[in-house]
């Protein structure tokens, strides 16, 4: 949640596509891209921890082009850090410099940017009958068109340090009160109990997901509906502050210094027992430590064990621009992305989970660490916030670590950015 992210977050909100100029392709005399053709496809991604990756497939992809039709691929990838990619593409889509193909936050992102017709329609492109149909339904837009293909679902709470836990014979708590007899105990032990990271606000960010999408399930299921009618506040969501005060308390020092990538080197090497972060993170953990033990687990927000519960969401997803010049070679790409022989090699590198029928690695143990809870029906679905109250938020949280800003400053904040929402998208 880079998520989404900021998943995704970032998860996840975080997006694959920019560059400077483009050569559009020879066009055939039957619209297509001509063979012998050059073709300048811009991609822009907010993943810069996993460039070597996408380099690789991209490669793969052009090599592929190059063999079938006969067109040369000129690829300009460009992967800004998460905090600053979903500023940089609105600038792009409102100026008419849309890169060919861009990754959203399929939850928070498609619904604005199809209804702004910034996304070409996918619905007849191969990829599409092989989503698994758990997944199809975050990439359809509310027309039932699918306007992108998913890279990122995810399943996400927190994370925390198996072996550690086991050695002070520790459970996964399941209530707020259960986490603090959780952090006293390993505090007694000298271990650290959550790192923290707040350098980049999608990061704090991601306490907002996790309250909202609990709490919107359980105890205000009109959270949502209220707040997109001007008509509701977050002074309904006060249990952000609960488990954001617990965690800063009791975490690391000089957040707002240590970014994403440090932290996880040093979760990944034992200096915290936990971490507010998503499985995202996984292929830069085991970077760090190829033996790192680690599981996902959701984080308890109050004292109701009902509102204990996983997140679900998909997060970062391909779209192709409309507006693209050279859509024929966009089109070849995100198909691509599930291609029978070389999506599984990709997914798996990523660390990502399978989300297509062609899928056939073996999935990672935190998946199957958060299947669990999923299976026994102690998961919600990501909360539809707008992407303006999840950046907002990030934000305020970290004048809040800080002490510029009160808990009434940072509802209040909150209340503003949805209300600003609302106006410009009604």
């Amino acid at each position: 949640m880079k998520i989404w992210k900021s998943v995704a977050s970032a998860v996840l909100v975080s997006v694959l596509l920019a560059g400077c100029g483009s050569n559009a392709g020879t066009e055939s005399s039957e619209g297509g891209t001509a063979a012998g053709s050059t073709v300048s496809l811009k991609i822009f991604v907010a993943q810069p921890r996993l460039k070597e990756h996408y380099d690789k497939y991209i490669e793969q992809f052009k090599a592929k082009e190059k063999a079938e039709k006969n067109i040369e691929v000129n690829v300009q990838l460009e992967m800004p850090p998460a905090d600053n990619a979903a500023q940089i593409l609105k600038t792009r889509l409102a100026s008419n410099d849309a890169p060919d193909v861009f990754a959203l936050h399929a939850v928070n992102e498609i619904p604005p940017f199809s209804k702004a017709g910034y996304l070409e329609d996918l619905s007849g492109q191969p990829f599409v009958d092989k989503l698994l149909d758990s997944v199809k339904p975050s990439v359809t837009d509310s027309s039932g068109k699918v306007v992108a293909v998913p890279l990122e679902t995810l399943s996400w709470g927190y994370l925390y340090n198996k072996d550690i836990f086991e050695e002070q014979g520790l459970e996964v708590p399941t209530t707020l009160t259960e986490m603090k007899a959780v952090v006293e105990k390993l505090k007694s032990a000298g271990i650290t109990p959550f790192e923290l990271s707040y350098k980049e606000a999608w990061v704090p960010q991601l306490f907002l997901p996790l309250t909202v999408g609990a709490l919107s399930q359980t105890d205000h299921k009109d959270f949502l509906d209220k707040m997109n009618q001007d008509q509701g506040s977050f002074s309904d969501m006060k249990a952000i502050f609960n488990i954001f005060d617990l965690v800063t308390a009791n975490g690391t020092e000089r957040a707002l210094e240590v970014g994403p990538d440090d932290a996880a080197a040093a979760f990944a090497t034992g200096k915290a027992a936990m971490w507010v972060q998503g499985p995202w993170y996984a292929e830069t953990i085991l970077k760090s430590n190829p033996d790192m033990n680690f599981g996902v687990a959701p984080m308890p927000i109050d004292d109701n064990p009902d509102n204990t519960k996983i997140n679900l969401s998909t997060s970062t997803s391909l779209a192709v621009s409309s507006s693209s010049k050279n859509k024929e070679v966009a089109l070849d790409f995100v198909n691509y992305v599930l291609d029978d022989k070389d999506s599984s090699g990709f997914y798996e590198a990523l660390k990502f989970n399978p989300v297509a029928k062609i899928h056939d690695f073996k999935s990672f143990p935190w998946v199957d660490d958060a299947l669990k809870y999923v299976n026994e029906g102690k998961a919600y679905q990501d909360p539809a916030v707008p992407q303006a109250v999840k950046d907002e938020s990030g934000k305020v949280l970290q004048g809040y670590y800080s002490g510029q800003l009160n808990q009434q400053q940072v509802i209040d904040a909150l209340d503003k950015a949805w209300k600003s929402y609302n106006k410009v998208n009604k």
